[in-house]
């Protein structure tokens, strides 16, 4: 009997995104179905090239034909990615970015920075477009983090205006950062009304190009910077840094409480613990919790958010940092391990808040 396409949809119907919890067919996430006698060939495009989940669902797809159609069929499955967005293009503002993610701490000194360089650093070595924008103008360290410290963005003239071009490390991942404007040994004394300029020119006056996630690495605190981006921008969600004592979890929640009041009301995609435990490179297996135990666990239930995971505090992470060569750069090791782990969950809550909720608005008044 001659299998039909219709078939293999049927027994698709019975495969569920484990994190969208629908399934795949009605999710529109198969294409390009190919029979040719006993073969069955088709397309399962995933929400995120990211997705931790990947080989569950190839293999479930598999099954689920199998057990309808027959054991003997030979089943080719091409797994591809189309990041999903609430976002509409015809909006004005950075109309071909998928997600803009704001990552916060509320408090300096924990390594916000390091994640936010390499969460964009994984997720564009895992196939994603990604841009990261260094909103910390009082003290810009993305450009030495990624080694690009005296490079200048190009600036393209349209119909007598300029834009700047943001520079790009490589084809997935483009960066701008006021320090890559300016004499990094200039401090820059600016007024509240000037750094807010800044961050609306890095947004509005900056070819960005087609994006899947555009990180906005946040300057401490809950001020002017914060403000600004969530009037200029609908923010797709927030991304929370803490380290496991106290006093930054007091921050943290400040900054988280901040991104929650309903005149701004962007939705917090996970809570990540940096400096969770120290490992020496001689004792691989060893946990030292100097700063404490859990607290970011503990802080993404007390707000019923997600957990993204924990970075470990490791020398290399730093030296990565300081040496312009970031951790997700280099061979497989634990503290890139625990980078893909996170980049993977965020992007997998990335995808799950936009097919359950609807698009953040823009804000336009606030008090």
């Amino acid at each position: 009997m001659k299998i039909t396409e219709e078939q293999v949809l049927s027994a698709l119907r019975t495969v569920d995104d484990p994190d969208l919890k629908k399934d795949l067919v009605s999710l529109n996430m198969i294409e390009n179905i190919i029979i040719r006698d006993q073969s069955i060939a088709f397309t399962v495009v995933l929400t995120t090239p990211a997705c931790p989940l990947k080989e569950k669902i190839k293999s479930d797809c598999i099954k689920a034909i199998k057990k309808s159609l027959g054991e003997d069929l030979l089943i080719t499955i091409n797994m591809t990615s189309n990041v999903n967005t609430t976002r509409s293009q015809a909006i004005n503002v950075l109309p071909s970015v998928k997600n803009i993610i704001c990552i916060a701490s509320g408090k300096g000194g924990v390594g916000k920075s390091t994640i936010a360089v390499n969460l964009a650093v994984e997720l564009a070595n895992q196939g994603a477009k990604v841009g990261l924008i260094d909103a910390d103008i009082h003290g810009p360290s993305i450009p030495t983090m990624l080694g690009i410290k005296g490079k200048k963005p190009a600036v393209r003239e349209i119909k007598g205006k300029n834009y700047i071009l943001p520079y790009e490390i490589n084809e997935n991942l483009k960066v701008l950062s006021i320090g890559l404007l300016v004499d990094e040994r200039q401090a820059i004394v600016w007024r509240g009304a000037m750094v807010t300029s800044a961050i609306k020119q890095f947004i509005t006056d900056c070819i960005w190009g087609q994006l899947d996630y555009l990180f906005i690495d946040m300057p401490p605190g809950t001020g002017d910077v914060h403000l600004t981006m969530v009037q200029t921008v609908p923010v797709t969600g927030a991304i929370i840094v803490t380290t496991p004592q106290e006093i930054a979890l007091a921050d943290a929640r400040k900054a988280l409480s901040m991104f929650r009041m309903p005149s701004i009301n962007v939705p917090i995609i996970g809570v990540i613990e940096n400096m969770a435990y120290f490992t020496p490179a001689e004792l691989p297996e060893n946990k030292y919790y100097i700063f404490g135990n859990g607290g970011g666990k503990a802080l993404a239930d007390e707000y019923e958010v997600p957990f993204l995971g924990q970075i470990p505090l490791i020398q290399a992470i730093r030296e990565g940092g300081d040496g312009g060569f970031p951790i997700t750069m280099m061979e497989k090791n634990l503290a890139n391990a625990a980078f893909e782990d996170i980049a993977q969950n965020a992007a997998r809550e990335i995808s799950i808040r936009n097919a359950n909720n609807p698009p953040t608005e823009k804000v336009e008044i606030l008090a």
